[in-house]
């Protein structure tokens, strides 16, 4: 029986899928609604009480800050924790969010442990006891965590990464070489047309765009890196202009090696794009624009 109500609002159903999935393995007693951006939660919130709300930052017609300004305003969410989930980490962002109330920041790619933490930390005693009300452990069998949205990301074993510096030290492969031997040996001073960098929750993978389109992109990377597995989700981060970045949500759709040799050195990775927010499609349809010219 479920005795708390939470809220998940993002444009990308993928993203609110995975957040439920997470929280109904690991929190049963938390009843669960959805929305695809501020607004629609805000006529939800209007209608139904809920006791926890886990929410992006960019959507269309409300954005995650705007919703978190609003409830703040509320007497009947002044006090209701908010978890903001969002790919923009950057310090400007974080302090904003504190400025406006949030309880408490979770950046994306997320895993379904760092998501439980940030819940347990603001639910507190309420959420323990409402899992004692319902025979429910809250400290719950780790292996069955770990499967918590398995179906979605694929959970694997933790990989041990390489420090930053040395990850982005590794040469990478020209977008312009052709699969096979050649493209395993190309230097890395060949002319790249637009690097990129892929984002998972454990892991970053510099890498260089080789194609894209409005669905998904395909990336080239160095074998010597962390790789993720089928359906992780995963945040694209490119230079859309001079210092100008997009990030871009998505999950891995495959991954496949450059050339038929068990000992390639390159791997092509594929994301597909989750995100439904006009902003950020605009974003996209401009680095395109660029990609292609530059072809």
């Amino acid at each position: 029986m479920a005795l708390l109500k939470a809220l998940v609002v993002d444009d990308a159903s993928f993203v609110r899928d995975l957040v439920k999935r997470a929280i109904r393995q690991r929190f049963p007693v938390i009843e669960l609604a959805e929305a695809p951006n501020g607004k629609r939660a805000q006529s939800l919130m209007s209608r139904t009480r809920f006791d926890l709300v886990l929410c992006d930052w960019e959507m269309p017609e409300m954005s995650g800050l705007e919703l978190l300004q609003w409830m703040r305003q509320e007497e009947a969410y002044r006090e209701v924790p908010f978890i903001m989930i969002t790919s923009r980490g950057d310090k400007d962002h974080v302090v904003e969010a504190v400025r406006q109330g949030v309880s408490e920041y979770l950046g994306k790619p997320f895993s379904p442990e760092g998501l439980s933490k940030k819940i347990i930390k603001v639910m507190g005693r309420r959420l323990k006891d409402a899992m004692a009300r319902s025979g429910k452990s809250m400290e719950g069998p780790a292996d069955a965590f770990k499967e918590s949205a398995s179906l979605l990301t694929q959970t694997r074993k933790p990989v041990e990464t390489a420090p930053p510096s040395q990850v982005q030290a590794s040469p990478l492969v020209s977008p312009d070489a052709a699969p096979g031997p050649a493209a395993a040996k190309a230097p890395p001073s060949q002319t790249l047309r637009s690097l990129a960098s892929v984002r998972f929750a454990d892991s970053t993978l510099r890498s260089v765009v080789k194609d894209i389109n409005l669905t998904e992109v395909r990336v080239i990377a160095k074998r010597d890196q962390a790789f993720p597995g089928i359906l992780d989700p995963a945040v694209v981060d490119i230079e859309i202009a001079d210092g100008e970045m997009a990030r871009l949500n998505g999950y891995v759709h495959q991954l496949q090696a450059v050339d038929k040799r068990q000992d390639t050195d390159f791997v092509s990775v594929v994301i597909r794009f989750v995100d439904e927010d006009p902003a950020k499609l605009e974003d996209l349809s401009r680095f395109i624009a660029r990609f292609r010219a530059g072809r």
